[in-house]
């Protein structure tokens, strides 16, 4: 799909396991509080007056370090980098046409970043299948990325910045079982609507934008794997400036459960 309206329905070999238009009210600012760790992601600020997503979105955990501070991947660690704050960055509303939105609103106070990394719980625990979204970025200020990812440690980022929104492409990569990279569309079309979609079967890796293949990687994911949307501090270029924000805006999510076909 490369429009709003969310896709229902079983597509192939793929048969859809969840599906999120963000259109059953809005959950303010404030609400994805008190998140699980590993293997869970639950937020329990959101339990009692919203939960459908306490069963549906779960992000990491307020206080777990981003990469650029962590230093994890090998990047070294930065000046300064972020925090995973979901009750700072992460709510869902109706936008001035009445579509429903979840929002990530990562800030910094030059500093310290404020991130968030939402996992879409019915997603969890899969090795195949289809997973797709449609977002905007409505900045491209400099100091923040993204890495929408599937890891285990073998890992497939896609949509990605690699570095930073304000001058990287969007991009795929794929780490571990098989090293690869490909720049999919310049960095412009982050601040535009667009579908994403990572399509995961035995043997073969295929990568969508707008419904276009972009990327295939002739390669077998080895292990189940959680969706993670990653939005983070930038690991390269300049950093954030005090007052600075991204606002990540999704309109729909949904993924799939491959099933192989029978043969007759």
């Amino acid at each position: 799909m490369t429009n709003n309206n969310t896709p229902t329905g079983d597509c192939g070999p793929f048969v859809q396991v969840y599906a999120e238009n963000f259109n059953g009210g809005d959950v303010p600012v404030g609400a994805f509080k008190t998140c699980a760790g590993d293997g869970d992601f639950r937020c329990a600020g959101l339990k009692t007056n919203y939960s459908h997503y306490y069963d549906t979105l779960g992000a990491y955990p307020s206080g777990w370090p981003d990469t650029a501070t962590s230093g994890a991947d090998g990047n070294g660690g930065r000046t300064f980098g972020g925090y995973y704050r979901p009750e700072k960055a992460v709510s869902v509303y109706t936008a001035s046409n009445g579509d429903g939105q979840m929002r990530v609103h990562m800030t910094s106070d030059g500093s310290v970043n404020s991130v968030a990394a939402v996992v879409p719980r019915k997603c969890m625990n899969l090795r195949y299948g289809k997973f797709t979204e449609r977002f905007i970025v409505r900045t491209r200020t400099p100091g923040f990325k993204m890495a929408h990812l599937r890891y285990t440690p073998n890992e497939v980022d896609y949509p990605e910045a690699g570095g930073n929104f304000s001058s990287d492409p969007v991009s795929v990569f794929t780490h571990g079982f098989a090293e690869s990279g490909t720049d999919v569309a310049p960095g412009t079309a982050w601040t535009s609507w667009h579908t994403y979609s990572t399509e995961i079967v035995p043997g073969s890796l295929r990568f969508y934008l707008d419904g276009k293949l972009v990327k295939t990687v002739n390669a077998d994911f080895p292990e189940a794997a959680d969706w993670v949307l990653q939005n983070e501090s930038a690991l390269a270029g300049a950093y954030a400036a005090a007052g600075a924000s991204v606002d990540i805006d999704t309109t729909w999510l949904t993924c799939y459960k491959y099933v192989a076909p029978t043969s007759h």
